[in-house]
């Protein structure tokens, strides 16, 4: 066991959850950041402002056409472990040969390909490191073992995993449906504080499809922890406070969450007001892709998700146009009640005693 323990130290095999369940994860949410998400903002900012670049294609043949955008959601897979291996600590070997597992993975994977993904790039990359090195041959050998246990593992658990996936978020989007007001606190809630937490909302939206009004559900309490502790901090913090808060990330008052736990409930009890005004008032759904129900106001993503939602429903037919009050919907849901919300309740707790001043100030 002692040899054991000294040969995972070596090739820096740690299997623990913070390494899968926090670094893996949030190395695939910038994964998918970067490939399907952007991909999805370039082509919308090509058709709504009929910028050329982003809509002709810039390959096509009989059977398919890409634009820039199609060219980056395409690599998603890939992508995706490729960042899982860099958060794992992969040498170049692995990495690279991690890009054939990813996208056969997500191919596998169908509509839940990226916590298929998440687990067999996390296999993969781990048994590559095992024999990285270990050979005179390594250029052979860690390609070889990395790719056929990657793609190996895929072909057998990538399709019930990812059709696993795909039903527990048809699930609670049916769920939501069906009870707006009380699913619509549960998945603000428990959405929103993951964002916070270090692992990643985005990563678990993209896993488990989550669009619709659990979708936008999920966009409120990303908001509303953002934009809520954005504003509450404001008098610690000043501007760049606000900025790195309200589209960066609330991540960032983990340091101060753990010192006081206090300070979680004012945005945490503003997202189980705008999840349901969300589901049950404005009815506001998130029908971009599935990781923009994860990310809130970072970078404005989560409404440009919604909007992108919106253009979608327009062609397929299911929604005749853009309204004054959905505009309305996602401007107060995103930014103007979390703020308001977040700033009383913090204003209470800072006279009953459970906030004191600097109890909010970044490092």
């Amino acid at each position: 066991m002692n040899k054991v323990k000294a040969f995972l130290k070596k090739k820096d095999i740690e299997i623990s959850a913070r390494r899968y369940g926090i670094d893996a994860l949030g190395a695939m949410a910038q994964g998918l950041f970067c490939t399907l998400l952007i991909g999805t903002i370039l082509n919308t900012l090509g058709s709504q402002f009929h910028i050329g670049i982003f809509t002709n294609p810039v390959y096509q043949n009989e059977s398919v056409s890409y634009t820039v955008g199609g060219f980056a959601s395409a690599m998603v897979g890939p992508a995706m472990a490729a960042a899982i291996g860099y958060a794992l600590h992969a040498s170049p070997l692995v990495l690279f040969s991690l890009i054939p597992v990813g996208f056969a993975t997500n191919q596998l994977g169908g509509a839940g390909g990226p916590l298929a993904v998440l687990i067999v790039a996390i296999v993969a990359a781990e048994f590559g490191k095992a024999v990285s090195k270990e050979t005179k041959i390594d250029i052979l050998v860690t390609p070889i073992v990395t790719i056929l246990v990657g793609v190996g593992l895929a072909y057998l658990i990538a399709r019930p995993i990812g059709t696993a996936a795909a039903y527990v978020g048809k699930v609670i989007m049916w769920a939501t449906e069906l009870q707006p007001f009380l699913m619509g606190i549960i998945v603000a809630v428990v959405v929103g504080m993951a964002l916070t937490l270090p692992i990643s909302s985005a990563a678990i939206c993209a896993s488990l499809g989550l669009t619709g009004l659990a979708g936008g559900a999920a966009v409120a309490g990303c908001c509303a922890q953002m934009v809520g502790f954005a504003v509450m901090s404001f008098r610690e913090n000043g501007v760049g406070g606000l900025v790195s808060q309200g589209i960066g990330t609330s991540m960032l008052q983990m340091p101060n969450i753990v010192k006081n736990p206090r300070t979680w409930i004012p945005p945490t009890l503003a997202s189980a007001i705008t999840g349901p005004v969300a589901t049950c008032i404005f009815r506001m759904t998130m029908n971009g892709t599935p990781v923009s129900s994860g990310m809130g106001t970072c970078g404005l993503v989560g409404q440009i998700g919604v909007y992108t939602g919106w253009l979608n429903e327009i062609e397929a037919g299911t929604r005749a146009a853009i309204t004054g009050f959905d505009w309305l919907g996602l401007i107060l849901i995103s930014f103007i009640l979390p703020a308001i919300l977040s700033v009383i309740f913090c204003e209470i707790e800072r006279k009953m005693g459970w906030i004191q001043e600097g109890d909010l100030k970044l490092n």
